[in-house]
Order: C-alpha cells, then structure tokens, then sequence
C-alpha cells in the first residue's frame, strides 16, 4: 500500500497540482522503505505524470499553431524553443518550474524520446540523490 501511496504522490506532484513527492518519498524511507522499491514507484509516477504533461502540450500545439505564428512573441518563442528546448528540459527536474516545462516540450514537439531520457533520467536521478541525503 505504501508504494501506491508514493505513486500517486509522485504522479500528483508531476502535474500542475501543489504536490510535493520529495515529502512522501522521505517519508516512505523514513518508514524502513526500500530504497530501490522508493525509488522505481517514485520515478515510475514522475515519468507517467510528465508524459501526460508532454502529450496535453503536443495536444494543445494544433490549438495554438496560428495564434503563435502571427504573434512577433509566439514567432520567437517557438524559435528559441526549438533552439534550447532540449537545454531547457535540464531544468524539468525542479519544484514548480519543471513540470510547466514538460508541457512546453510537447508545445514545442521535442523529440518524445529524448524527453523521456532527459526528463525522466533527472527524475529517477533526483530520487536517487534523495535516498543519499536521507
């Protein structure tokens, strides 16, 4: 029970909700825990939860299109977006900023692959430093 409770805290605190899966994880350490086992369930509902971020993102990228492309801003944004947008996924590990950033990645149709691997190779890294820490 304690691994579907640290899944869904981890999937909750991936999406636009004020969740915090670093309080659960350490929790579920601090109650003896595995830390393999912590760790698969935490990044496996991080993982999920950013994927649905990145296809909400390439979802709303057809509702957006034209709006971006007539707009000097959205012009501009799209084309640093395509220039830095792999850099930027560095960042999508971090409380608040990151997980706007998984939605973005799919606003700018990223390469869902290399997502994955970016994205969710700092969440299970993030995890991983966590279970060093505590």
């Amino acid at each position: 029970m304690n691994e579907l409770a640290l899944f869904l805290s981890a999937f909750l605190a991936a999406t636009i909700l004020p969740f915090s899966s670093e309080v659960a994880f350490i929790a579920a350490l601090a109650n003896d825990m595995n830390p393999l086992s912590a760790i698969f369930f935490a990044s496996c509902g991080n993982i999920l939860a950013i994927t649905l971020n990145y296809w909400f993102g390439y979802w709303l990228y057809d509702k957006t299109k034209t709006k971006l492309e007539r707009s000097k801003t959205g012009t501009k944004s799209l084309k640093y977006g395509h220039k830095y947008g792999y850099y930027i996924l560095l960042f999508s590990w971090l409380p608040i900023i990151g997980d706007p950033l998984t939605l973005v990645a799919g606003v700018l149709r990223l390469k869902f692959v290399w997502f994955v691997i970016v994205a969710g190779g700092l969440r299970v890294t993030r995890y991983y430093l966590l279970t060093l820490v505590v």
